[in-house]
Parts: C-alpha cells; sequence; structure tokens
C-alpha cells in the first residue's frame, strides 16, 4: 500500500494515522509483531526518526507494546483497538454530518440519502 504522506499535516501524525487505520482494519491484528522502525522508515521513505516519534505517539496510545527482545506488537487488549476504531468512526462521521450541513441539508435529508446509498450498496 503506497503511503501517499502530504504537506498538510506533520508526517508523524499521518502514519500515526495510518498505522491506527491497519490496526484496526485488522491488516495488523491483535499480538502481530510489527516491522522495525527501520524498516518502516524505509517503506515510507521517510527519516527513521520520524517514523520513531509515530511509534511514541501509538505506544502513548496503547495500540502498540514494546517488548523488549522481540520489537514492537499490537496490543492484544482488542477492547481497546474496538475503542479506538469507535472513536475514529464517529470523528469521521461527526465531520461528515458537519458538511452534510453547512451544504444545508436537514438531518431528516441526510439520514434518507444514507438509506438509499446503503440500499443501493446491498443490491
Amino acid at each position: 500500500m503506497s503511503w501517499n504522506l502530504n504537506n498538510d499535516k506533520p508526517i508523524y501524525a499521518q502514519i500515526v494515522e495510518r498505522i491506527q487505520r491497519q490496526i484496526i482494519s485488522g491488516f495488523y491484528k491483535a499480538g502481530d509483531k510489527l516491522p522495525s522502525v527501520r524498516d518502516f522508515a524505509a517503506d515510507a521513505g521517510v527519516n527513521p526518526n520520524t517514523m520513531q516519534k509515530a511509534f511514541v505517539e501509538l505506544e502513548r496510545s496503547g495500540l502498540i507494546v514494546t517488548v523488549r527482545t522481540s520489537g514492537r506488537t499490537v496490543t492484544e487488549d482488542e477492547g481497546l483497538i474496538l475503542a479506538v476504531k469507535t472513536e475514529i468512526a464517529k470523528e469521521q462521521v461527526q465531520d461528515f454530518l458537519l458538511k452534510m450541513k453547512e451544504f444545508g441539508f436537514s438531518s431528516k435529508e441526510i439520514l434518507d440519502l444514507l438509506n438509499a446509498l446503503l440500499k443501493e450498496e446491498r443490491e
């Protein structure tokens, strides 16, 4: 998967978000060993210090843990992973709702549109 980093926000923050997405989507599962900082940095085309900063942030959130002899792994706390997934989803929905309200849609119109799109997706 291409990293597609941009200048809109700090690189380390984009890396944190990407690895969070990979964890909550199941790309990296609870307990999985993660590539080294150097391997991740080389893959992303960033300085290892930038990647290290992202890893520190992910450790602070509890999504990854450092095992002294075997590197970093995804937390085995599936409840934490679900909580992070739910929080990120809520943020996305709140952003969506704000934009739709800015476009002039009422709550009912938003629900009608979502229901129509979900129905199309099921078919």
